[in-house]
């Protein structure tokens, strides 16, 4: 199954991703910093990233676009901030989707799974 990395500052968060993920035969790779995710990103074969906006030492948003710049892998939005602007600017910024927490992690595995097959197709 597909590596993924998960950038994610809540830890509890962080830990359902990675469990629902791993329990579905992804591995995953959990940074807890934009910094962090940027240098695992860097260092693996990493096919989606879940993303958070709110990060302690860069803007989810910004991350997203250094993401876009150097490779074309899903991106999915995982995030408290739901208005409509700021699923507009995430998408504009070239993630995948945008899923607003609390999130059912069946419907997380669902979304994903279709932007890797549609990945795969291109």
């Amino acid at each position: 199954m597909a590596h993924v990395l998960i950038i994610e500052d809540d830890s509890m968060i962080a830990a359902i991703e990675r469990d629902f993920l791993e329990a579905n035969g992804f591995e995953v790779s959990v940074a807890m910093t934009g910094k962090e995710g940027l240098k695992i990103f860097d260092g693996g074969a990493i096919e989606a990233v879940l993303l958070d906006i709110g990060l302690p030492d860069t803007d989810g948003f910004l991350l997203c676009r250094k993401l876009r710049d150097i490779s074309n892998v899903p991106i999915l939005f995982i995030t408290t901030r739901g208005s409509d602007g700021d699923k507009i600017k995430g998408l504009g910024l070239g993630a995948d989707d945008y899923i607003v927490k609390p999130f059912n992690p069946s419907e997380m595995m669902a979304r994903l799974k279709a932007h890797l097959e549609i990945h795969q197709r291109l």
